[in-house]
């Protein structure tokens, strides 16, 4: 099981305000786990996050994040949501600058 920060996306662009967490959470989990998004099994949505528009979306496979940020433009569509809204999918690179932290104390 890669860890867990491996395993993450940041997505940003999620429409703040149109409905309640809870609903765009499960619309979130709907769009990551669809085969025509490039998505999977996803473990778990934090939204909302401290930053508007943000939200974190966590896979239990590792290979899912890299076949969802292969795919050019993620469209968040719903028939709760007056129409569709493009996403920026990146990976969560806080994993970055704790490997190098911990690669210099090796």
């Amino acid at each position: 099981q890669a860890a867990r920060s491996t395993r993450t996306i940041v997505i940003a662009g999620v429409p703040a305000g149109l409905l309640q967490d809870d609903v765009m959470a499960d619309i979130l989990t709907i769009h990551f786990q669809m085969s025509r998004n490039n998505g999977g099994d996803v473990e778990e949505v934090t939204y909302p996050t401290r930053n508007k528009g943000v939200a974190y979306i966590t896979f239990e496979d590792q290979e899912v994040v890299e076949s969802v940020l292969k795919k050019d433009q993620h469209l968040l569509q719903d028939k709760r949501l007056p129409r569709r809204f493009p996403l920026t999918v990146t990976r969560y690179c806080h994993n970055v600058s704790s490997s190098l932290i911990h690669l210099t104390m090796l």
